[in-house]
């Protein structure tokens, strides 16, 4: 796996988790936080999100494997996923995919909400873990290869810490417009994100395609 491929993988998983989307719902789930309690939530959404994520790029293919799904067909389903996920960006409102309205509500309720709802399924959720996956599965069992893909995954959860730690400052000089305006940013490349592997996995599901 080369640097490009793991530049493009970094921030093809930028754009999925959208931390400063994500920075308006943090600032809520944390209201009425000390500023070591809101740090202490910002690091353990990180840690979170580096810990999930990892999990599935190296148990994801084997389970794959287990219930018998082809890499292809998963591409597809997950295409199809991520691209509900981009309409819902592109409208610059939470996809149900990543929070229901009971889980907002039960956010605010919760002490541990760097771990449920921001690290699961705010940040590492559906999209992701589709995203990562996949991503390992090109690697084809190859471990030094998906070992690499933890590059990606530690500068995405740094993101995450970066931007909630800075979410105050980041909220008053970009505003709701300003976030709405990178979301939909984001939404439009993980469209695009998502159409590649739809097609991909129709290729490889359906060579004929090709013909």
């Amino acid at each position: 796996m080369d640097i490009l491929a793991l530049v493009k993988s970094a921030f093809a998983l930028f754009a999925i988790v959208d931390p400063v989307g994500v920075i308006p719902i943090f600032l809520l789930a944390t209201q009425g936080y000390t500023l070591a309690q809101s740090r202490a939530a910002a690091r353990i959404a990180a840690l979170t999100v580096l810990g999930v994520l990892t999990l599935f790029t190296f148990a994801g293919e084997p389970l794959l494997m287990f219930f018998g799904i082809r890499l292809a067909a998963f591409s597809v389903a997950g295409g199809l996923l991520l691209l509900l996920l981009a309409l819902s960006m592109v409208e610059a409102h939470v996809s149900p995919q990543r929070q229901t309205q009971d889980e907002a509500v039960e956010a605010e309720e919760r002490d541990s909400v760097g771990v449920v709802p921001l690290g699961v399924p705010l940040l590492a959720g559906p999209g992701a873990i589709t995203h990562v996956i996949v991503a390992a599965g090109v690697a084809q069992g190859n471990v030094w290869h998906q070992s690499m893909l933890l590059i990606p995954l530690a500068l995405v959860a740094l993101s995450v810490w970066l931007a909630f730690r800075a979410a105050p400052m980041i909220a008053r000089r970009l505003g709701k417009t300003g976030i709405h305006v990178v979301t939909r940013l984001m939404g439009l490349i993980i469209a695009a994100i998502s159409i590649e592997m739809i097609a991909s996995g129709l290729v490889k599901l359906f060579p004929g395609l090709l013909a």
